[in-house]
């Protein structure tokens, strides 16, 4: 099962996220390192273990602001085996089409920012991109269809459950459960709610290939040893 950190930036730091609520984010404390200017943060969290991946939600640019790319590419330059996935709005093809040319990263569209299902198709037909499947208290995010039918998902899901996100109350494991036998072949990854080893083990269990990271790594729940072991 992968495992995969993630930050969220958001006025040029990574700021801790809790339950999806973005307006009360304030810059990360962490143990990991001194303050928490990105490439900091990513540093510390690639001297825990040695992940192949990041996950970066760029806050500001999904919300329409000025968004991190230049910081993005300086991580790129810095650990240029890293596999950065980037979810910085980008529900339209001809976005997706100039980070998959020019990067950094590779896109990650959201349900959530989704206009409508056709704009939201053409995003992720436009190149090789991962679906965030996004849920909110109230229910799925963004055009009913996209949640329904798993013949538009391309193949890889992210399960993102903004209410559980930094809460320590565990993942839905009922939803990813639904939806991994839904997926078929397709790969699905679990975001929101990761406490501790138990839940690791247990996401395996479902079939779920992998699994987005943050609390439980900066607040030692999940220390190096357990997370090779499932790395392994």
């Amino acid at each position: 099962m992968k495992l995969i950190p993630v930050i969220d930036l958001m006025g040029g730091a990574v700021v801790h996220a809790r339950r999806g609520e973005r307006s009360a984010y304030r810059p990360i404390e962490t143990p990991l390192c001194a303050g928490s200017a990105p490439l900091d943060v990513a540093a510390g969290l690639l001297a825990l273990a040695p992940f192949t991946g990041l996950y970066v939600a760029d806050l500001d640019a999904i919300a329409g602001r000025p968004g991190h790319d230049a910081a993005l590419a300086e991580l790129a330059a810095r650990h240029p085996g890293l596999a950065l996935w980037v979810d910085a709005g980008e529900a339209e093809a001809v976005r997706v089409e100039r980070r998959a040319a020019a990067g950094p990263g590779r896109s990650v569209v959201g349900s959530e920012t989704m206009a409508d299902l056709a704009s939201g198709l053409a995003a992720i037909r436009a190149g090789a991109v991962a679906l965030s499947l996004d849920y909110g208290p109230e229910g799925p995010r963004g055009p009913a269809e996209i949640h329904a039918e798993a013949g538009l998902w391309p193949e890889a899901v992210i399960v993102m459950t903004l209410a559980r996100v930094g809460a320590g109350e565990g993942p839905d494991f009922a939803r990813l459960a639904g939806i991994v036998v839904r997926a078929g072949a397709r790969r699905v990854y679990a975001a929101g709610g990761v406490r501790h080893a138990d839940d690791l083990a247990r996401l395996a269990d479902l079939g779920i290939a992998g699994v987005l990271l943050a609390s439980a790594l900066h607040d030692g729940r999940l220390p190096a040893a357990a997370i090779a072991r499932f790395m392994a």
